[in-house]
């Protein structure tokens, strides 16, 4: 199966890409040494250079942030919410802008850029409502005693998000943060900067006061060190890779400091006996190949009841090579590139490992064009376990296939994974979806669909996928300490 490469001319003409900036204490800092050239993945063009944070900025951050969160905690949690609801509102007035820019910097298609923007101000939109609902507990007392519990904002926060989403995930860790009353100084990704750059500059439009947001780019590792090992800072959250996790956590362990983390996942896919394979394929290869693959909760190795089996790989593999794939401002494009050649390299040698070990190619398996970062949407089909990417992650439009007899070999199968995000299933047995969602681990599952979590429900993995949840009712919970107050109404 050949994919299909778009060649139409781009309807839509992106906008100028943003100039990047540190922001501190209020102010946009920009004659910094860059440390990070920004690239458009589908062309290669250069689109603009990061600078590098100094330890100066560095500490002027922490300083500002300390001074910043005394400021915010004691401002009324209506106008926290009103500021934050306006800062939404000019993320949405700036849609198209800010599209542009994540489609530049990240090469997904404008529409799927789109939609990343309206996801990432629900979260603007649902936290600041969650400010206004934060509650304590009052106690039954005994005479002359009164027991009530508080819930407080935690301190300043350190957040570090990935390339991959470059403006919801920022905009959820941000939205949390100041919502609860915290401060927080960010390290969004260096390959995608844009967006986050623009996401600030929403904020502080809106209103919201000098020092309690910053914005810093730099060496990840020692940026990192120094915000986590500093006494400023009360917690930490990132969403990222599980190696990238595990250091940071063991960074935030040394100081004891709390830590929300939604990191890798390797989604599975049960699909059982009965259901039809040739339509769930079909929304299958969609979800699969969205963002070209490069998201945690892809889904990825299908583990598919033998009956149903030839069905599903020949539905999945037509869809996968009629799929579109060319820049993200082109009409009709499906999917764009990956985001950079180390990506297009790492996944050609997962095929050719999967080939190594007997995977069939059903559909895609090679490079595409001779400009950007572009790989076929693939499909292997009869994927040994002992095939690389069946216990690595491959973050790339690679769908996996093997057989299984029962529900039994696939849980066994599935869970054999140091790794729990995502998980679905497709089936007509409400008794095996009912063991499904006892058994599979993971922390989110889909069944019979490959929606996500919206902003009204948690979000986050178990094992090596995570500590913590972002969304939901408890979506503050992360960002606040609680506080038991005894107090006697008189002197003994």
């Amino acid at each position: 199966m050949k994919a299909v490469v778009a060649t139409q001319q781009s309807e839509t003409k992106p906008t100028p890409y943003p100039r990047i900036g540190l922001h501190i204490n209020g102010k946009w800092i920009y004659d910094r040494l860059p440390n990070f050239k920004v690239y458009n993945p589908s062309d290669e063009e250069l689109l603009g250079t990061v600078p590098c944070a100094s330890e100066a900025d560095i500490n002027d951050a922490l300083a500002a942030a300390a001074k910043g969160f005394e400021r915010w905690r004691a401002i009324q949690p209506e106008v926290r919410a009103r500021i934050i609801k306006d800062a939404m509102a000019l993320m949405l007035e700036r849609k198209e802008e800010i599209a542009s820019t994540i489609t530049l910097e990240q090469g997904k298609p404008l529409a799927d850029s789109r939609a990343e923007v309206l996801r990432a101000s629900s979260f603007l939109e649902w936290d600041a409502e969650q400010s206004l609902r934060v509650y304590g507990d009052i106690m039954p007392s005994g005479p002359q005693m009164q027991r009530h519990v508080l819930k407080l904002p935690v301190g300043p926060v350190a957040a570090f998000t990935p390339w991959n989403v470059p403006i919801s995930s920022p905009a959820r860790k941000i939205s949390g943060a100041l919502a609860a009353g915290c401060s927080v100084i960010i390290k969004p990704a260096e390959e995608t900067p844009g967006a986050a750059c623009q996401l600030v500059q929403c904020f502080i439009d809106a209103g919201l006061p000098p020092g309690v947001l910053q914005l810093v780019y730099g060496d990840p590792a020692t940026i990192s060190s120094t915000l986590i090992c500093s006494s400023v800072i009360r917690m930490i959250t990132l969403t990222g890779s599980v190696p990238v996790g595990k250091q940071l956590a063991r960074l935030a362990g040394v100081s004891m400091k709390p830590a929300l983390m939604e990191l890798g996942g390797h989604a599975p896919v049960l699909i059982g006996e009965g259901v039809d394979a040739t339509a769930i394929a079909q929304v299958a290869c969609a979800s699969k190949m969205r963002m070209a693959g490069q998201i945690c909760a892809s889904p990825t190795r299908f583990l598919i009841h033998h009956s149903v089996y030839d069905d599903f790989v020949t539905s999945l593999a037509n869809a996968a090579g009629s799929f579109r794939v060319g820049d993200g401002f082109e009409p009709g494009v499906q999917m764009g590139p990956l985001i950079n050649r180390r990506r297009v390299a790492e996944i050609e040698k997962l095929v050719i490992d999967a080939k190594a070990h007997g995977a069939n190619v059903a559909a895609g398996g090679y490079p595409l064009g001779e400009q950007g970062h572009f790989y076929a949407p693939t499909v292997l089909s009869d994927v040994p376990l002992k095939a690389l990417a069946m216990s690595h992650e491959p973050f790339g439009p690679v769908a996996l296939c093997m057989p299984i007899n029962d529900l039994d070999q696939a849980l066994k199968i599935a869970n054999s994974l140091p790794l729990g995000l995502s998980g679905y299933a497709f089936t007509n047995s409400l008794t095996d979806a009912a063991r499904i969602s006892q058994e599979l681990e993971c922390g989110v599952l889909s069944i019979n669909h490959f929606g996500a979590p919206g902003a009204d429900a948690p979000f986050g993995g178990v094992k090596d996928s995570g500590i913590g949840r972002e969304g939901g009712s408890t979506s503050l919970d992360a960002y606040m300490v609680t506080k038991t107050v005894l107090q006697r109404t008189a002197l003994i």
